[in-house]
């Protein structure tokens, strides 16, 4: 998860050899009334109750933003966008006329944490959940959160909306998505983050062995878990989409490019060819929130060109192997209003 502190976390990366997240999130839920055996939660599911606060530039947000796409939940959870950079205070609503989200009437998501709680002393991080009445963060707890939009909002999807977190495959998909995590999500970071050699070294076996599991494991089946897209490969596309114009120089994930690595390149691409997940990648937002805020790594902020994106909409292949991205359901259906990615900033949208 991106904080506002993550320029401390980095800096302090170079005195403790070996780079750790802080997980000690937020964890409230927001809950169906229908599984509390008719006690009302303290943050029952409600529409238009509540708001997704996030940024397209951080690749945890991002599988929010498309989970919650995939299922169709706009109309009835609404969305806030911070801009791509941040200061040690806090992401900022500098995107929205007079910097200000339009329904929160706040200009940083850190007034959201404080109206919570006024002394919230950890990095105020995006995505997070705010009470809209209120004015007050609910979670930021971004591994449940987007769980709870699958199961506890269930009521509330759009027809034909696909199951991302089906009972059946829960077992093995939990162990699936904590070895992503652990070894993918927060893989490339422990290498940008290492503070010794060693610590790099050893960050960098670790990243580059999951990326082969995973070539393994998809170099004959579509998606993750098998024939139809789930949260695995929500979590595993926001790292993949980030790798080449990101994690490959800024955080020297250079064993390869993802481009190099032909079962993952045609996998992330099927993905990003999917409604739900290119459409909401940014590039351009994505290289400058990296490149400007890390000044301890990249200390000019000069953000790269390159890389050339337009590959991204190249026929893949994929569908050689079977299944269907949503199985038995339909994909969602065009970007709401005021949530279309920058045309400029995702060039090969325009070639699909």
């Amino acid at each position: 998860m991106t904080t506002t502190d993550e320029p401390t976390e980095s800096a302090r990366s170079y005195v403790e050899p070996t780079f750790e997240r802080d997980t000690d999130y937020i964890a409230d839920r927001i809950l169906a009334v229908a599984d509390q055996d008719g006690e009302q939660p303290r943050w029952p599911v409600e529409p238009g109750r509540y708001r997704l606060v996030v940024a397209r530039a951080c690749p945890w947000a991002n599988r929010a933003i498309i989970v919650r796409r995939l299922l169709g939940l706009e109309d009835v959870l609404s969305m806030g966008i911070c801009g791509p950079t941040h200061d040690r205070r806090s992401w900022t609503f500098d995107l929205d006329p007079g910097e200000v989200d339009p329904v929160l009437g706040i200009p940083r998501i850190q007034d959201a944490y404080f109206r919570r709680f006024p002394d919230y002393p950890k990095g105020i991080t995006v995505p997070c959940i705010v009470d809209v009445p209120s004015g007050a963060v609910v979670t930021n707890d971004f591994p449940q959160m987007t769980l709870d939009l699958s199961s506890q909002w269930k009521e509330l999807h759009r027809p034909g909306a696909p199951d991302l977190y089906p009972e059946d495959l829960r077992t093995e998909m939990d162990v699936v998505m904590k070895r992503v995590y652990t070894e993918v999500n927060n893989g490339v970071y422990r290498c940008g983050f290492a503070g010794t050699q060693d610590s790099y070294d050893q960050a960098y076996v670790r990243l580059f062995d999951a990326l082969d599991w995973l070539s393994d494991r998809l170099a004959g089946q579509r998606f993750l878990m098998g024939d139809t897209i789930t949260e695995a490969d929500v979590r595993l596309f926001t790292t993949l989409a980030r790798f080449d114009p990101v994690y490959h120089g800024h955080f020297k994930c250079n064993r390869q490019k993802l481009t190099e690595l032909p079962v993952l390149w045609a996998y992330a691409r099927d993905l990003f060819q999917t409604p739900g997940f290119g459409d909401t990648t940014d590039f351009t937002q994505i290289k400058q929130h990296y490149y400007i805020v890390h000044r301890d790594i990249n200390p000019t902020g000069i953000v790269p060109d390159g890389p050339e994106l337009t590959a991204w909409a190249s026929p893949h292949d994929r569908e050689s192997l079977g299944g269907k991205p949503f199985g038995a359901g339909t994909p969602p259906g065009p970007v709401h209003n005021g949530e279309v990615v920058a045309p400029g900033n995702n060039p090969a949208l325009a070639l699909l």
